[in-house]
């Protein structure tokens, strides 16, 4: 082709034309790139993504979503909760995260009582929840909370010697009631003489082992709320159960249980106890496993139950009851005082397993005579059942609720679990944890000598045989 001054032009020409759609079209993309969003999680698991549980959750809600961040100037933790928070913004994109210095609005950190450095606040419709575990699991729980609105109230019966929530000795049970307030729940006492009426918008009333004796008025108004579909925790100690439940014998009857006379005693822990829990007391209940049951679905863990009792569930029960809580078979109800050496009596004493928790439950629309909506859109502003049935709980002892006890392997645990599942919070989020193989790599000696003798002989020799081999090849020319 001959070149003339002509077809340079066109060259010029052409490669002007050709720049200025290649400007074009990096514009176009940069555009779109603003109106539409691609990402890829290439993880193992796919970590940074959120679970199936967690997008269906942001689908219910409607209305903006508020989180503030109580953080100091504290670069990688706010970057974990930007990127967290970030997970839910792409998919529901009315969320807004909020970073506040609680060291410059020591005020307003009072006012929302806020504790530690990264803890959250969420707020929606206007109900509002605290979180202090900045993880997929605890955001979601916290969203699904404060979606269903309203305040989840727990009371303490209160006047007949019962464990104290707010006491501080071993005995009572202030160690457990700060574990509910941290997760959200609002606790009071009551006390039937100075209030006689159970307020109806209690998530569950407590009796934790009433040590004298309820009057007759006191157990009807407790029956009473247990017959309008009350939820009830229940703990009672076998120094009660010897035949005196200090007047509620009536409430027992209309649970259908009865309390079984004698103090398990339990083998195991008597011969390995000083080893394995710091105590060789046969009167301490191992419960190693659980049979299937909401509130032992994926628990593991050992609980100690201190001094406890036996339960019989009665039949033909309008209840549908579950033994969720059972010693060893080796285990027996001792009827005899249990000091030093004790062994079992036949006839006497009754053979293990011995059931120590009794969970209850029963339809709503079974008392009132009518379907219970059970809509599952959690909208706050829409009145709605949480739960379509009512449930009880009853365990034959109170210590492993102590605050002596409460620390004892699983015990925390599995009173949480029993919370959750009494206040009908069992139904939050489960997201399954993710383990990440591909954070670190392991090779064999083989693989990491071929390795080391790559890079250290191989790879230098090469570029130093290519270097030379070019250099004689120019020479030559």
């Amino acid at each position: 082709m001959k070149v003339t001054r002509r077809s340079r032009r066109w060259m010029r020409f052409q490669n002007h034309i050709f720049l200025l759609l290649l400007l074009v079209v990096v514009g176009l993309l940069a555009w779109l790139s603003t109106r539409y969003n691609y990402q890829a999680d290439w993880t193992a698991n796919a970590r940074n993504t959120l679970s199936s549980a967690s997008t269906a959750l942001l689908e219910r809600f409607r209305g903006e979503i508020k989180i503030t961040a109580y953080v100091t100037e504290d670069k990688l933790l706010r970057k974990r909760i930007a990127e967290l928070v970030g997970r839910y913004q792409r998919y529901y994109q009315d969320i807004e995260l909020v970073f506040v210095n609680p060291d410059l609005e020591p005020q307003r950190v009072r006012d929302q009582g806020i504790t530690m450095n990264g803890e959250l606040v969420i707020e929606y419709g206007g109900f509002s929840e605290k979180l202090r575990d900045p993880s997929e699991r605890g955001l979601s729980n916290a969203l699904q909370r404060v979606a269903r609105g309203g305040e989840r109230r727990i009371t303490f019966l209160a006047g007949h010697g019962e464990r104290a929530y707010q006491g501080r000795s071993g005995f009572d049970i202030s160690n457990w009631a700060v574990q509910l307030e941290n997760k959200g729940y609002s606790l009071g006492s009551l006390n039937l003489i100075e209030q006689p009426d159970i307020p109806d918008n209690i998530s569950m009333l407590v009796i934790a082992d009433p040590r004298v004796d309820l009057l007759v008025g006191e157990v009807e108004m407790i029956r009473r709320y247990v017959d309008g579909g009350g939820n009830l925790l229940w703990l009672q100690d076998p120094a009660a159960v010897g035949g005196e439940l200090h007047g509620l014998a009536p409430l027992a009857e209309s649970l259908n249980i009865h309390f079984q006379q004698g103090i398990v005693v339990d083998p195991n822990v008597s011969q390995l106890g000083e080893l394995l829990f710091g105590s060789n007391d046969p009167r301490i209940a191992l419960v190693p496993s659980y049979d299937s049951h909401p509130i032992t679905e994926n628990f593991n863990l050992n609980t100690l139950f201190p001094v406890a009792g036996g339960i019989d569930i009665m039949e033909d029960s309008t209840w549908s009851s579950a033994a969720f809580l059972k010693t060893l078979s080796n285990t027996w109800l001792e009827t005899d005082e249990v000091v030093g050496t004790v062994s079992f009596d036949i006839g006497k004493d009754t053979t293990g397993p011995i059931t120590l928790g009794v969970a209850l439950s029963r339809p709503l629309d079974k008392l009132h005579g009518d379907d219970i909506p059970t809509s599952d859109v959690l909208l706050p502003d829409e009145t709605q059942q949480k739960n379509g049935e009512q449930r009880a709980v009853v365990i034959a002892d109170g210590d492993f609720l102590s605050n002596a006890f409460l620390g004892a392997s699983g015990n925390l645990q599995l009173a949480m679990n029993i919370t959750n599942w009494l206040s009908s919070d069992d139904e939050l989020i489960t997201v399954p944890a993710r383990i990440a193989p591909d954070t670190s790599l392991e090779l064999s000696d083989t693989a990491i000598a071929v390795i080391g003798f790559g890079f250290l002989v191989v790879l230098p020799l090469g570029l130093l045989g290519s270097g030379l081999l070019i250099w004689f090849r120019r020479r030559r020319r």
